[in-house]
């Protein structure tokens, strides 16, 4: 049963403060302790429980924002992460559950215990021994200037796989192979299929991505050059500088848990991403 809640909204659309403003009404006159980002607290005209989100200590997030909004909120929460519902106030949306008229509608169900959870794989990452966080989309490896090469060599369960030139390579979980990855010519995974996904950008040569099973131990070691930029998720930027980086990429013992309330994976992926209407090809 919940008796907390932590709202998240993108900052920069009004829309979306809006909404987390009549939400704060609405589930406080349902008996729960709400918590807002403390992001919200210079935009809102409602005062309220502000407080980061590396600090919520709540039983279910609202996150109501893009896909970017979404992915920053994971980067940040304690772990074990709360389930999170979600709510498009993005462009595409493709993590969302539901749409913002139908925000009160799925706050009820999700007080009625009316939802199922799904839980998304992450990936923990290590560059020379360095922690950085878990990873709900991918990892991006390249140069730290435009149009330079990564040379790069690939090993699994310390096995050597295959050399790589491109401009990039990324790991991405079955729900980052939706994003960047399917962008960069990389498969779509299904939620069930208990792997991850190597995909280059731009290589030289037919290197093509590769699937890996999720128990992989998978590194990476630059070849050249020796500064790279590492992004996690498209918000957390790190520059490393060595004579030989490396990464370590494994399944990471957190995952993400989404409130789902009737629409699935299929359904995303037909009406969100492979441009037809209502799952049906356009004549």
């Amino acid at each position: 049963m919940f008796r907390s809640v932590g709202l998240v909204a993108r900052f920069d659309k009004e829309e979306a403060i809006q909404l987390a403003e009549k939400l704060i009404d609405y589930l406080e006159g349902k008996g729960l302790k709400v918590y807002v980002e403390d992001t919200l607290a210079e935009k809102m005209e409602k005062k309220g429980n502000f407080v980061s989100l590396e600090n919520f200590k709540v039983d279910f997030i609202i996150a109501i924002g893009g896909d970017g909004t979404i992915l920053r909120t994971c980067l940040k929460l304690p772990k074990p992460e709360p389930p999170i519902l979600t709510v498009n106030m993005g462009v595409r949306g493709f993590l969302a559950e539901v749409e913002p008229e139908k925000t009160f509608e799925a706050v009820d169900k999700c007080l009625n215990g009316n939802y199922v959870i799904e839980k998304c794989m992450k990936l923990s990452v290590t560059v020379n021994g360095v922690n950085l966080p878990d990873a709900l989309n991918e990892v991006l490896i390249s140069t730290d200037e435009p149009a330079k090469i990564l040379y790069a060599k690939i090993l699994k369960d310390n096995m050597h796989v295959l050399d790589c030139q491109a401009d990039g390579l990324m790991v991405a979980t079955q729900t980052g192979s939706t994003g960047y990855s399917l962008s960069a010519g990389g498969p779509v995974l299904d939620l069930n299929v208990n792997a991850f996904v190597l995909t280059p950008i731009c290589a030289l040569g037919m290197f093509r991505p590769v699937v890996f099973p999720a128990d992989s131990h998978l590194k990476i070691e630059i070849v050249k050059p020796e500064k790279i930029l590492v992004i996690i998720d498209g918000h957390h930027r790190q520059i490393v500088t060595s004579k030989s980086p490396s990464l370590i990429v494994t399944r990471s013992k957190y995952e993400t848990s989404f409130i789902r309330l009737k629409e699935n994976f299929y359904h995303r992926l037909r009406s969100r991403l492979l441009f037809t209407r209502g799952g049906k090809f356009e004549s």
